[in-house]
């Protein structure tokens, strides 16, 4: 966490002040709360995602394919 001299009140009164803005803004996506949601993640770093499994590909089986060639 950055060093903003800030005590753990302020430090979670601003948080608040920031997820409010976020939550309360009609445009989730809009690039006016990409500052907010980088102070957001400065001031309370989220826990690291874990990997999904990469997605199955569909092949068909081979028996089918060597019928459809014939």
């Amino acid at each position: 966490m950055p060093n903003l001299g800030l005590t753990d009140e302020e430090r979670a009164a601003l948080l608040r002040l920031v997820k409010q803005a976020i939550d309360a803004d009609r445009y989730p996506l809009s690039p006016r709360l990409y500052p907010l949601r980088s102070i957001l993640e400065k001031l309370e770093p989220s826990a690291p995602r874990e990997l999904r499994p990469s997605p199955k590909v569909y092949a068909p089986p081979k028996v089918t394919a060597a019928r459809r060639r014939r």
